[in-house]
This record gives structure tokens, sequence and C-alpha cells, in this order.
């Protein structure tokens, strides 16, 4: 909760309140109890949070705001609010543009092959390779710090060698749907008792998720038939007229969680923990992260860097919990919109649809795509004519963000690959675009066309929309 009221400080164009329910179906009388119980630790622990506190709404109250939602034995529902990141990848570059703001190389594309080690087995660093061009160099550090996620395990077994994993990999699935509920709705699914969640969002509904123990390389995880089936059945149950068939494709992930064993997956505890190598493995100049989840990263990254420097012997407090990020100098998005980003844009031709996109996408940083289409107006045009992406973040993310594929500008940088057609449909006039700006032959965009289609084929396996 704390490092949520962070975030929704350091990044309001990204991090916005969420009003969540949790309908309560014939509760017994113990259910209703702890669920009490619960919402007043929650409202307790909130006390000086600004988010609203919880409220209960009647069953004909939630009637009229969720008309939906299956009717029988409703008793009504819990109220309360959390946050929602709806492009989470535009958190990773900004953290990442700071970062380059701050002096730190940040090299895309770039994979650490294997560890470099002095005489006396301390890590000095890494060999890196470039994955686009080819070569390596040699990546010199007194400490090194590991934050690989889910590939934690594999990126140590040659300094770990026959120790216990520290990861226990679970995959979570959700799907993307056809708008189905007015809000977000905190359910228990009536198969297995699990929490799920159908949540609005960018225009859709996103249903998940799942929790089953994974194996093997995170790279492949993707969606199969029982989970997509799992979570139909359940949102069906819920919201029996919802349009959830209408699936536009799925995401699959692997959480990195602190090894546990004797319990079901989704019991494993979503806490981290930071891991000195030299102590636990008797290998000096090495760090891990391990574990946690999105909202805690900021929180995981200072305690890491806190380590880091009591090890180097210096000195250096943490600021990111006050230092807005690059594109956060925003009090309120709906006014910086119709104050700032509307009246310029109009006066450039770029539609009122692009400028809340672009508000919400770059936040104060918005101002510097529109100073692109100033210089050039025919990087006002859609890249599709069906979204609000415009040509303009294109160069914005060639030139300041390091996209280097189709895959990074749609997926991890303009979120046209967020939209329901995942940019399929403009894919090649896509990569003419990025042609120009890279320097691609004919038979360059011709391979990037083909990488991108199979980077998005495993989540566009279960569509059940038009293509």
């Amino acid at each position: 909760m704390r490092e949520r009221e962070v975030l929704l400080r350091v990044a309001p164009h990204l991090v916005f309140p969420l009003p969540f329910h949790l309908p309560m179906y014939r509760p017994s009388l113990f259910e209703r109890a702890k669920l009490r119980a619960g919402m007043l630790l929650y409202d307790a622990l909130s006390f000086d949070k600004s988010l609203p506190r919880r409220t209960w709404l009647s069953a004909e109250e939630v009637r009229r705001v969720e008309p939906g939602l299956e009717r029988d034995g409703l008793r009504g529902a819990w109220r309360f609010y959390d946050a929602q990141v709806p492009y989470v990848e535009r958190l990773v570059v900004e953290n990442a543009l700071d970062a380059a703001a701050h002096g730190a190389a940040v090299l895309n594309h770039a994979g650490a092959s294997r560890f470099v080690r002095d005489a006396t087995g301390r890590v000095t660093g890494a060999a890196v390779s470039d994955a686009m061009g080819g070569g390596e160099c040699t990546v010199r550090a007194r400490l090194t710090v590991l934050a690989t996620g889910p590939w934690l395990d594999l990126t140590t077994r040659d300094l770990r060698p026959a120790k216990r994993p520290l990861l226990r990999l679970t995959k979570g699935v959700h799907l993307v749907t056809e708008a189905g509920t007015a809000t977000a709705q905190a359910l228990i699914a009536k198969s297995d008792g699990r929490l799920f969640f159908i949540v609005p969002w960018n225009g859709f509904s996103l249903i998940g998720t799942t929790d089953t123990d994974y194996h093997g390389d995170p790279s492949d995880a993707a969606a199969d038939e029982s989970d997509v089936g799992y979570l139909l059945r359940e949102a069906r149950t819920a919201f029996p007229g919802a349009p959830f068939d209408r699936v536009h494709y799925t995401w699959a992930g692997v959480r990195a969680l602190v090894r546990a064993e004797g319990v079901t997956e989704d019991q494993v505890s979503r806490k981290h923990e930071i891991h000195d190598h030299e102590r636990r493995d008797g290998v000096p100049g090495l760090l891990s992260a391990v574990g946690g989840k999105v909202t805690g990263y900021r929180a995981i990254a200072e305690e890491v860097m806190d380590v880091a420097v009591r090890k180097l012997g210096r000195q250096a407090p943490s600021r990111t919990s006050r230092a807005t990020l690059p594109g956060g100098a925003v009090d309120d998005v709906a006014r910086f919109v119709r104050d700032e980003v509307a009246p310029r844009a109009a006066g450039l031709r770029v539609d009122a649809a692009t400028s809340d996109h672009l508000a919400r996408t770059y936040g104060s940083l918005s101002s510097e795509v529109l100073d692109l289409v100033d210089g050039d107006a025919a990087l006002a045009a859609r890249l599709c004519p069906h979204e609000p992406m415009i040509a303009a973040e294109l160069v914005r993310a060639v030139r300041n963000e390091w996209a280097a594929t189709i895959g990074d500008a749609l997926l991890r940088r303009t979120g046209l690959g967020l939209a329901a057609c995942q940019g399929a449909d403009c894919v090649v006039s896509v990569a003419a675009r990025m042609a120009d700006l890279l320097g691609w032959d004919a038979t360059e965009c011709e391979a990037q066309v083909a990488a991108y289609r199979t980077e998005i084929e495993p989540m566009r396996r279960f569509r059940t929309t038009p293509a």
C-alpha cells in the first residue's frame, strides 16, 4: 500500500486509482465476519493513503452498477480501491530513461552471456553479447546486481552448481476480451475457490489470472487450452451475458517467487529477498533480487542499492520515492489533457483521442512527441486508422527509447501492439517507417515483419475476433 501511494505520486500519468467490487453470494456467518475483519484491516492500513475507504453496496446498488452480474443469491458487494498500471511497459521505459538521465548506459538487445571472475573467484563483471549486430564486449564492475526475474536460476547455474534453486516459477495467464463489466471485479471461482479478477483495461476486459507451476525457459510461456477454458468458464459464470467469448489475445507470464515447497501455487508468498552471494554461496561481487511483484519494484530496487552502497563503502540516500519519473510532472491527467495537450495538439491537427493517448502514455513528455509533429506535419498521421498512435511516436521510440525492432516499438513503447489488432494490419507500413529511421533494406523489412508476427503468434492462438 505504501509503494502504491509512491507510484501514484511519482508516475500519475501511468498509475491510476481503480475501484473494485467484491460481490457476496449467500455468505456464511463465518465468511461475513472474516471478510469484514479483512476490510477493517485494509482500512486501518490505508488510514493515511489517498484512495477512498471501502464501502458496502446493497444488492440493488450492485445491480445498478453492474447489471450483467449474476443475480442469484447476490447479497451485495464491498467496494474498495486499488490502482492500475495500464501500460506496465511504459513504466519500464521511463525507469530506463531516468537511469540514462543519471548517467547509466542502457543496452537493449544485449545479453550477459557469462560472468567474468578473477583468480579468487570474485565476480568482476560480465561478457555482454550484442544480439542485433553480433560481437561481444566485457563490462567490468566492482559489484554486479542480478535482476533477471524468472531467469535467475538459469543465470546463476554456473555459479551455483548442484545448489537448491532460488525460485519457484508459476505461470499466470490473462485473457483480453471485449469489455464485459463497468468496473473491476474481484471474484471467487466456483470450480476451485480461487480469487480471480475481471478488470477494465484500455477499453477491454482483462480476465485473470491463473497460477500453475512452470518448468522451462520463461521466454516460452504461453496460454494453453486449459488456461483459457478455466478463465472463460469462471467469467461467464459471474457475468452470463457478457461478450467474453470474443477473445482478442492472451497474455502469459512467469512469476519469480521465492522458493517454497509443500504449498499450492497460489499460496506461495509474493515476498522478495535480497541475496548476497558472497555469504550465501561463497561467490563475492554478486547480489541478486529474488521474488517480488511490480507494485514493489521501486522499494526492492532501493533495498538492493542500500546493500550495494554499504558493500562499496559509500553513502548515497535514495531519492526515488520523492522524485517523479520523466513523464510524471502532471498533477491531474484530465486537466493536463484539457489545458495543455489538447490545445497544442489541435493546432497541429492531432485529434482529441490521440491527445488523450499521448497524455496517458508519455505524461509531461507528450510535449516532446508534439515537438516532432511541429517539425514535420506528416508525423501526425496515425499508424493504424483504428487506433490513436501516431508516426511521431515511432520516431521517438527509435531515437530516444532504444527501440530496435517492431516488437520494441509496438508492444513495449507505443502500445499499438496491445490494441485489438495488435498492429497486425499495419505492420508492413510500420516496418517501412522504421526502415527510414534504422536504415533497413527490403530484406531486413521482411525479416522484421516476420519476426513480429512470430512474436505475437503465441498471444493470438485463442483469438476469436475477426483477424
